[in-house]
């Protein structure tokens, strides 16, 4: 059933915003970051980033990390206009539209909202093939010189939905874990293989960590570096995001921290997803 009527979204997002923190707020998180300076809530954040997770686990970001000067890149689908409502309420910014099919508009907002914020982006969505990461992402990273922080999200056995991309409903007082990268840097200037390449390294990582956050939260233990995840508005994005920060690590040196291959695309095979 297609939800157009403004007053219907409206009534749909109030409830599903309520729905959302209450549930959510019945969790217990636990994050493992590689660099704890990358989290926006953290004093010591400086310059914007581009967080990626995959689509299925957007509840727990949309729940721990509201009101810390991140703005959601959404589809212009009639599907993502309850979404947009929602992350509204629950403290992000949106842009509408995509970084290739049609995104001029959408490109030129982003670059405005990173110049003083933080950008997110499901790279699988809003239709997949999941956990496939569009070249998006990296494109944006490469042409607005912003580092991209991989976020692998994971719960203790959820339930999932009959959907493309198996979204992920953790049960009432379950664990939720994060397993979180390093500022990644992107070069500038890409070509169609250097773009393809870490497309493709990108998705190797992102996909590595949510494998290790969903086997922490089916295990429970714990973790020397482990820190306790909490909702909380973040006091120092708002002035530090537009602040100089360290320019990040490159993607072949955040592969090999986690034991993973460099990636060595093949020329003449690069086809960036939209």
């Amino acid at each position: 059933m297609k939800i157009k009527s403004p007053f219907a979204i409206g009534c749909w997002s109030l409830v599903a915003s309520a729905t959302i923190r209450h549930w959510m707020g019945t969790l217990d998180y636990q994050i493992d970051y590689a660099d704890p300076e990358v989290d926006p809530v953290h004093r010591a954040y400086r310059s914007a980033k581009i967080y990626v997770f995959w689509h299925e686990n957007i509840l727990m970001p949309l729940h721990l990390r509201g009101h810390a000067n991140i703005s959601m890149l959404l589809s212009r689908h009639w599907d993502a206009n309850i979404l947009d409502r929602v992350a509204r309420m629950m403290g992000f910014g949106v842009v509408r539209g995509s970084t290739f099919k049609g995104g001029s508009v959408a490109l030129r907002e982003l670059a405005e909202r990173a110049a003083v914020g933080n950008l997110t982006i499901t790279p699988d969505g809003p239709r997949g093939p999941r956990r496939r990461l569009a070249a998006g992402c990296v494109f944006l990273a490469s042409t607005l010189g912003i580092p991209i922080v991989a976020m692998g999200l994971g719960y203790d056995r959820p339930w999932r939905a009959g959907t493309w991309d198996r979204f992920a409903i953790p049960r009432p007082w379950s664990r939720a874990r994060g397993v979180i990268s390093r500022a990644i840097a992107i070069p500038p200037e890409l070509d169609r293989d250097g773009l393809e390449r870490h497309r493709l390294g990108v998705e190797r990582l992102l996909s590595h960590l949510s494998d290790d956050a969903e086997a922490w939260a089916m295990c429970g233990a714990r973790r020397p570096t482990q820190r306790p995840g909490r909702r909380e508005p973040s006091r120092v994005a708002a002035r530090a995001a537009a602040l100089p920060g360290p320019a990040g690590v490159s993607l072949d040196q955040e592969l090999d921290r986690c034991g993973l291959e460099p990636v060595v695309a093949a020329r003449g095979d690069a086809r960036p997803a939209a």
